[in-house]
């Protein structure tokens, strides 16, 4: 994965054996890289001693797998449930870990009211830019210096290389991409920002999400690193990611 956040969301339970010495995971790759999980709830908030050393000795990153989606953080329109994003965020401090944020703008988990009028009928252009532009500068605003990178657009590529036709393409067209990036910007211009998405291990879909971030650069977006969000399987060709 080619960012400065390695998520290895299915590892949890890893032991590094060196020199007859075992070696916490996250103290084995200190010098290297950091080295990080996927954290629900429930583990949060856990009370069991061996769940919680586990998770802050062998991890030195951590990402939430829901509670800072805009479904979770924004259920209605104006109301905002940071509780659970907190929580995460004050157990990484306690623990010295390092928070992803994800993610500000993904089609699955968007709530319904993004792109309806109270009438139900589908907002205008104008409607869903301000709406984004409102959800983004709040949240990133709320965990700004507690959050070291957000996954600013999530999966907005197809595995051929097109562009998913997904509401916010839609309502907004391709450059929702853009306005979510610079709007994620000017919320907090020290945070990192990075696009992110799976089966990168496809060359079509590889290349379109290459000539997305030159597109982005160009147009003077920040964008700090592309998460490659990997289902690795035995038949998968590791080379393409090389």
């Amino acid at each position: 994965m080619k960012r400065s956040v390695f998520l290895l969301a299915a590892v949890m339970a890893t032991i590094w054996v060196f020199s007859q010495k075992a070696t916490i995971m996250r103290e084995a790759f200190a010098d290297k890289f950091l080295i990080g999980t996927a954290l629900n709830t429930r583990q949060v908030v856990s009370r069991d001693k061996a769940l919680q050393a586990l998770i802050k000795d062998n991890f030195s990153a951590v990402v939430a797998e829901n509670c800072m989606k805009a479904e979770v953080l924004q259920p209605q329109e104006g109301v905002f449930n940071f509780k659970d994003g907190d929580r995460l965020c004050d157990l990484a401090e306690k623990n010295g870990q390092v928070v992803t944020g994800h993610c500000l703008i993904w089609h699955s988990q968007a709530p319904r009211w993004f792109f309806k009028d109270k009438d139900g009928k589908t907002v205008s252009r104008e409607v869903l830019v301000q709406r984004m532009k409102d959800h983004i500068y709040k949240v990133v605003r709320h965990y700004k210096g507690r959050v070291k990178g957000w996954d600013v657009v999530n999966e907005a590529v197809e595995g051929n290389g097109e562009l998913r036709k997904s509401p916010f393409y839609k309502i907004i067209g391709p450059d929702f991409i853009r306005l979510a990036f610079q709007f994620a910007h000017e919320a907090d211009p020290d945070v990192e920002l990075y696009y992110n998405d799976y089966g990168m291990d496809s060359p079509r879909k590889r290349e379109a999400v290459v000539r997305m971030v030159k597109d982005l650069k160009a147009h003077g977006c920040r964008i700090d690193a592309v998460g490659m969000q990997s289902h690795v399987a035995f038949n998968t060709s590791l080379g393409e990611y090389e």
